[in-house]
Order: C-alpha cells, then structure tokens, then sequence
C-alpha cells in the first residue's frame, strides 16, 4: 500500500511538473511573439505612382473582387469579421475605404507597396494577417490599379483589424512554427513583368501568385499557415496520381469548380475563398489550369 502511494505522488508530482513546463512555454512564446509581432522588417522599396484613369479603376475593381480583397475587406471596404472559430480566433480585416476609421487614409505611394508587396505598415512593422505572399509578385500596372480602385471606393466607416489569437497559436508563431507574410516574402524579388492576359502558362503561371499563400511555394499543398487546427490541408495543385487535380482533367471542369465551390461529386471544399474566386474572368481561370498542368508532380506539402 506504501509503496503504491509513493507511486502516486511521483505521478502526480511529474504530472504537476509537465503542466508547469508546458505553461513557461506558452509564456514564452507569447513573450516571443509579442517580440515578433514589433520587429521592424527593413526594407528598400520604389512606390509605385497613382493611377485614377477608368480603365487602371475598372481593372483594379475586378482584382479587388476576385484576389480575395473581399474576402477580408468586405465588399465596401470597411472591414470584414473573416474567420470566428468561437475558441479565441477571431480576424477581421480592417478599414481600407476613404470614410472614417480608415487604416490607410495616411498611405502615401511607398506605403501601398510596402503593404501589399511586403506585409509591412508603414512604420515597417509586419502586418499579422496580410496575405502579401499572393500579391509580392504583382506588376506595377496591377498594383497601381488596385490602388486606384481601392482609392476611389465610396467613403465608408469602419474601424482596424481585429487580430484575437489563442495563447497555444501565440505562441506556436513565437517559437516559429507560424510565420507572419513579411517573414515568408523574398524582399529582394523585382515586381513580374507584365504579360499578355490570354489562356498560356506564362499568363497562368502569374494568376497562379494568388494560390501560394494557402498552398505553397510550390503549390503542393499541406497545412495552411496560420490557420485554426481544425482546416482541412490546403490541396496538392500539381499534377500526378492522388493530387486534387486529377479531378479537373480540362479546363471546363477547373472552372465549374471555381464558379460552384464544389468537386465535381457535388461535394462542398471547405475554407476555399469562393467569394472572390468565382469572379474570377474565364481567361485567368482556364490560363491557371493550364500552368498548373505543367507543374512537375510534388508529394502533398
């Protein structure tokens, strides 16, 4: 009886001292990530110059719609309650309009590049949940027109970001094993230069910059970065047995998935942003297809 007590207080004392370690650590990485989240990213960066023509408007208009500006921004610009797991994880995006509350109503030229290209504000510090990953490799043309566009929304209020993030992924991004767009972004990359819009790989393979956030560098695939734990792994888009495009044989079907959110079964893709991708024109979609056709095969992540 004696010795069974004794084994249970040093089961209970090595339980007691794994709650304490696991609790430094997320100490610890909340400190770190508090430490992260104010590092200032030097950067050297050219602004683009304004456009306020109709054509540059019209074209940013649609790459608003349909790179997933909407998803975060919503559809007037002033913020949107994007993701709300109900644990402790909400995101919304903030203000981008001209009206009140505006997060950007200082911006000047340099300040739109080094936002969109890098994930940087203006005091060079990373912003958490900007995407630039997708937009790092955008030409001057269409930076400039989604500037415009953006510039010329109807005045709308609305407030910051939200960015309410759990201890455990606070401190998963503190130790690094999350890292924020400006930490994933090769600063040193000069902008794309412009190609033709017509359905070709080279075209494709420029569309394909809006993929890389979600499924990687080499769009193979995994676990999304960033996201809650419970998100299904961002799809394998390169070619081969097992991989997500084995469903999409030709362009038609690519684009009957892009236009429903479904496979071709019927069945609903999770967390996709099919708000702003069934906008997308049937030039970009079936030139995406094609480029992801010519992709070497990867294993999934």
């Amino acid at each position: 009886m004696s010795s069974s007590k004794t084994w249970l207080k040093r089961i209970g004392i090595a339980l007691l001292f794994l709650v304490a370690l696991a609790a430094a650590a997320l100490f610890a990485g909340d400190q770190l990530a508090t430490k992260k989240m104010h590092r200032t990213v030097e950067l050297q960066v050219q602004p683009v110059a304004y456009k306020d023509d109709a054509a540059a408007i019209e074209r940013g208009r649609y790459l608003f719609a349909s790179r997933g500006c909407v998803d975060c921004h919503g559809a007037k610009g002033n913020g949107n309650m994007f993701l709300d797991d109900g644990k402790g994880m909400r995101i919304a995006g903030p203000n981008i309009s001209p009206g009140p509350g505006s997060v950007v109503k200082d911006y000047q030229p340099v300040d739109w590049v080094r936002s969109l290209r890098h994930g940087v504000n203006p005091q060079g510090r990373p912003l958490m949940i900007m995407p630039s990953e997708d937009y790092n490799r955008f030409t001057d043309e269409d930076l400039a027109a989604l500037v415009a566009y953006i510039r010329h929304l109807p005045p709308a209020e609305g407030g910051g970001p939200v960015i309410d993030l759990p201890l455990p992924v606070r401190a998963m991004y503190g130790f690094g094993l999350i890292h924020d767009a400006a930490a994933r972004i090769d600063h040193t990359k000069p902008p794309e230069k412009p190609v033709p819009d017509a359905v070709t790989v080279q075209h494709g393979a420029y569309v394909a910059n809006m993929c890389i956030g979600c499924h990687g560098a080499s769009l193979a695939g995994g676990k999304v970065p960033g996201g809650p734990p419970d998100w299904p792994a961002a799809a394998n888009l390169t070619p081969g047995e097992g991989t997500a495009m084995v469903r999409y044989p030709d362009a038609a079907s690519f684009a009957a998935m892009f236009r429903s959110g479904r496979r071709p079964d019927g069945q609903e893709i999770k967390v996709m942003p099919f708000g702003s991708l069934r906008e997308m024109n049937d030039t970009d979609v079936r030139a995406l297809h094609l480029y992801l056709k010519t992709l070497a095969p990867q294993p999934h992540g």
